[in-house]
């Protein structure tokens, strides 16, 4: 009788574990996204409290940059997208920093952004096909579907050659 207690508390215990470990995936997976799907929209709050929408920048070329501070690859990818956007963002470019960590305004004034960062949440991450790895950026045309998606770190010379691209059409 104990034996068998034993038995049916431990398949319980199994059946829990693998709904856990199904859930905490499912938070974390979604369906990838491809070049020229539409980019999902958002709507979420910078470090500073104002509302930061994928929608409100329709019409103009946005680079969406999932990143953390701790990153050495996503820091070094910094001076170059900052880069560029102080050179386009007049011609219609944006650029939304999405942080995977706790990110804060003092360290975005030391690494000198001044483009708007984000904190991420699990539907984000989720809408935008699981991001498995940082950086990860999505280019994304004036008619909000997706150009390029770029898993690792985005060289300046690459993102200079598809913005001007973006930015003629």
């Amino acid at each position: 009788m104990k034996d068998r207690r034993i038995y049916y508390l431990s398949v319980v215990a199994a059946m829990l574990l693998v709904f856990l470990m199904l859930e905490n995936k499912n938070a974390f997976s979604g369906t990838s996204l491809l070049v020229n799907d539409v980019a999902p929209d958002f709507s979420l709050k910078d470090l500073q409290g104002e509302k930061v929408s994928l929608s409100d920048l329709k019409g103009k070329v946005v680079l969406i940059n999932f990143w953390a501070s701790w990153c050495p690859q996503c820091r070094n990818e910094i001076p170059g997208f900052q880069k560029m956007y102080e050179a386009h963002r007049d011609k219609g470019f944006s650029i939304i920093g999405i942080a995977l960590d706790d990110v804060t305004p003092s360290s975005v004034k030391q690494l000198k952004l001044t483009y708007p960062i984000v904190r991420t949440n699990d539907k984000l991450v989720k809408d935008y096909g699981g991001i498995k790895a940082i950086p990860t950026s999505f280019l994304v045309g004036r008619n909000g579907r997706i150009i390029k998606k770029i898993k690792g770190e985005y060289l300046e010379d690459i993102l200079k050659t598809d913005l001007e691209n973006a930015l003629k059409k």
